[in-house]
């Protein structure tokens, strides 16, 4: 490494934000970069560990102690080519990916890992400032055509390598516009849509072809792509919210996390979230705003905390946040070594904004008032017993905890449990696993019909950016073998 001992001379730094009273005045991406010499002190504290784990936590098995290096001396496009050969999106990843890399960094047994994530971002920024991100030229076409089902990460990073490879591709998107939860899950103040349409542009002059509002099994007849396509890649996404069948779940005022995200990043795009018919409006039959209202997130993950960040910019009078499971530790525990993926208390910027957290709690009830709208929440502490390893293992409810409190809006961020199985994967007769997921082999990311392959969240459930990106790479590395096999 070009300065061994940097991370003995500089501690771990964030970068700065806007202030919080200002940034909540917009849906604006709100984290600033480091300046120059801030960037040379975090890339120093890469250490020449040996062995970095970081490779084995990243997921893509990104080259993280060479980039740091390369950022280290200042030698900017090889430090894009490095990480651009095994990540196709670091524009994404360096914005919402939870960075499990960090959780492997040698340097975090003792000290504040190094911040990779951020680095990361600042490379591909860089790079793109510097104009080193440039259309690829395909040089040779193989005759075969691949229909890409979705296009979100997975989909997407499917797309850009077998494009690579010379196949001609089509993603099929049923949205309006390609990205799929990149567009319409993740809040503008975490991902500006104009970097997921600075990389869509790239990748339509590398010669990919998009084809929106085209929903495979509904306007889009399955034969017509089984007909017309060498091979196929399903990447739709686990797309079926978890739900809480309780008492007076279908109020008006209850709703799943992923509506009001939707709902919002249509607006911000200037876009009407009613405008594709009759479909759309049974998703979102009214405007959910939480403006002046007590809302109450269900649910502690990031999904939650986006719900969150969003109603605070709506100015909701009141945000709640509710999770079943026990608060977390800040600090890993023998349960959780390094370099595992610890389960830690995790303090969001949209936490820093201001909400109220409460754990090991229960909702027992949706409450209405004498027009039949949401008005009260009926609670309930538990008691969780643990496990032979320490986890949580089942739940009391606890006597005397029982309570209601104010809610107009309820937001239901709980994840997701499998795909949408009617339409395209029925038609497509496609196995499904034992949790409902697209059954396909791990190694071959084969479905029982050999043309059609899957990858991401619809492969493997509900997972991380970085995975499915991962998942879209390799998929296409097998259907590329597949299509050789192909006359």
């Amino acid at each position: 490494m070009g300065n061994p001992t940097g991370f003995l001379q500089f501690d771990r730094e964030a970068p700065t934000k806007v202030p919080v009273a200002e940034r909540l005045k917009s849906f604006h991406e709100f984290v600033n970069r480091f300046d120059d010499t801030e960037l040379n002190h975090q890339s120093a504290r890469c250490m020449n560990c040996g062995v970095p784990f970081c490779h084995s936590g990243c997921p893509l098995g990104n080259i993280i102690p060479e980039f740091n290096d390369a950022v280290y001396r200042k030698s900017w496009k090889e430090a894009y080519e490095i990480l651009s050969a095994t990540n196709n999106f670091p524009e994404f990843t360096g914005r919402i990916c939870p960075a499990p890399c960090e959780s492997a960094c040698v340097l975090g047994i003792n000290q504040p890992p190094v911040t990779i994530e951020e680095i990361e971002k600042h490379i591909i920024e860089i790079a793109f400032d510097k104009g080193f991100v440039q259309p690829k030229k395909i040089n040779i076409r193989t005759g075969k055509k691949v229909a890409v089902i979705g296009s979100g990460p997975a989909g997407l990073a499917a797309a850009a390598q077998l494009n690579y490879a010379g196949h001609l591709v089509i993603v099929y998107e049923r949205d309006d516009a390609p990205g799929g939860l990149l567009r319409y899950g993740i809040p503008d103040f975490k991902l500006e849509k104009w970097v997921i349409d600075r990389r869509l542009e790239l990748m339509e002059k590398e010669g990919i072809v998009f084809e929106c509002n085209a929903n495979v099994g509904v306007n889009v007849p399955v034969k017509d792509i089984l007909d017309n396509y060498d091979a196929v890649v399903v990447a739709g996404g686990s797309t079926v919210p978890r739900n809480l069948p309780v008492k007076g779940r279908e109020l008006k005022g209850v709703h799943y996390a992923m509506e009001f995200l939707k709902q919002q990043n249509k607006f911000n795009a200037e876009k009407n979230p009613f405008a594709n018919g009759e479909i759309e409006s049974n998703i979102y039959p009214e405007i959910i705003n939480a403006y002046g209202k007590n809302v109450v997130v269900i649910g502690g993950g990031d999904t939650g905390s986006d719900c969150i960040g969003t109603s605070k910019r709506q100015g909701a009078k009141s945000i709640t946040q509710l999770e079943l499971l026990p608060q977390p530790p800040k600090s890993r525990t023998h349960q959780m070594p390094w370099p595992t993926y610890p389960m830690l208390l995790k303090t969001t910027s949209s936490h820093e904004e201001g909400c109220e957290r409460a754990w090991s709690v229960a909702t027992k009830e949706f409450m209405h008032d004498e027009q039949g709208n949401l008005c009260t929440l009926k609670l309930v502490d538990l008691e969780w017993k643990s496990g032979e390893d320490g986890r949580a293992a089942g739940f009391e409810e606890t006597k005397g905890t029982e309570r209601e409190i104010p809610c107009e809006l309820v937001l239901l961020a709980m994840g997701f449990v499998h795909p949408q199985y009617e339409g395209m994967l029925a038609d497509m007769k496609i196995d499904v696993d034992e949790r409902k997921n697209v059954k396909a082999d791990n190694k071959a990311y084969q479905t029982n019909n050999k043309k059609i392959f899957a990858a991401g969240d619809m492969r493997r459930g509900q997972s991380l950016v970085v995975w499915a990106i991962t998942e879209g790479r390799e998929c296409a590395a097998k259907v590329d073998a597949f299509l050789k096999t192909v006359n």
